[in-house]
């Protein structure tokens, strides 16, 4: 469970991306923040219930706002979901340690000013809708106009990532296989039995990335319900993959990697990939693996007229 304080993340948001280059995924800002031991893992990911009942990440609202305000300001260009967020030239050669100054803070409370009095118009417009359409059949359309929530696709994320965290082990190591397979792993399930008990591994196989090359791969999967993965185990599992004398290895889990343990991956000359929860959710939505993609509409300003 998050102990996560709401505050605001501009600035955390334009020194990760600076970091990483002045251009960079959603996922890669937030692990740059939580790398920076500004905010912890837990804090970033983990879940909290609403009074409805609902799971949701706090830390995602205050990032999503913080990423609209850095737009109004003019410190990163305007994006779409999916999209790398990306630095403006004012964002790259900027010293921000002020920011916002006094003009940018205007424009920030005058953006969300704005944006309230057009939620406010809306509320009105749908009520007199209602009153006025209260005997007919209405078909609903989901209606998103919430900016702490652009990307709608995070409900889904914490609840599928829920239900993997209470499979029984022999059901993990099963979803890891079929994950693992999906990202073109073909497992050998003769040695990957065998060396599952005398190495201490969860899988053994072949990842063909070209016509001429093959290389051997090493699984691992750790399912926890908290706590995180820590260098000791990724240092444990390189010195089983030198021992088998694979190519590289994948490390599977549930919950996260410590930076030290992300930076034990890819150390010397046997390289770990790693796939912590948010990236089990992330390749879930990818191969579309046991989920229904669903398609929702969000309406536009053009659609609600000024009184």
């Amino acid at each position: 469970m998050a102990n996560y304080k709401r505050q605001p993340l501009r600035r955390y948001i334009l020194d990760s991306l600076q970091i990483l280059g002045g251009s960079a995924s959603r996922k890669a800002i937030k692990n740059g923040i939580v790398d920076d031991n500004t905010i912890s893992y837990d804090d970033a990911f983990g879940e909290v219930i609403s009074s409805n009942g609902n799971k949701y990440h706090p830390f995602d609202f205050d990032f999503n706002f913080g990423l609209k305000e850095l737009v109004v300001t003019g410190y990163i260009e305007e994006y779409k979901r999916g999209q790398d967020i990306v630095l403006t030239e004012k964002g790259r050669s900027n010293d921000h340690s002020n920011f916002p100054n006094k003009k940018e803070s205007q424009q920030i409370r005058d953006y969300w000013d704005e944006k309230d009095l057009l939620r406010a118009k809306r509320n009105k417009s749908k009520l007199e809708k209602e009153k006025n359409d209260n005997d007919k059949k209405i078909k609903k359309i989901q209606l998103n106009t919430d900016d702490s929530s652009d990307d709608p696709s995070d409900t889904w994320k914490i609840e599928i990532l829920d239900q993997i965290k209470q499979f029984s082990p022999k059901k993990f190591e099963s979803f890891s296989r079929l994950l693992i397979s999906k990202m073109g792993v073909i497992f050998d399930n003769k040695k990957g039995v065998m060396m599952s008990g005398d190495h201490g591994i969860d899988g053994y196989g072949y990842f063909k990335s070209d016509e001429f090359r093959t290389s051997r791969v090493a699984i691992q999967c750790k399912k926890y319900t908290d706590g995180s993965v820590s260098e000791p185990e990724i240092d444990k599992f390189k010195g089983v993959m030198l021992s088998m004398n694979v190519d590289y290895g994948i490390f599977i889990t549930t919950s996260f990697f410590t930076l030290q343990a992300r930076l034990k991956a890819v150390q010397g000359g046997k390289t770990v990939t790693l796939i912590d929860g948010q990236g089990i959710s992330e390749l879930i939505e990818k191969y579309q693996l046991h989920v229904t993609p669903v398609r929702t509409y969000s309406i536009d300003d053009y659609y609600f007229e000024e009184n």
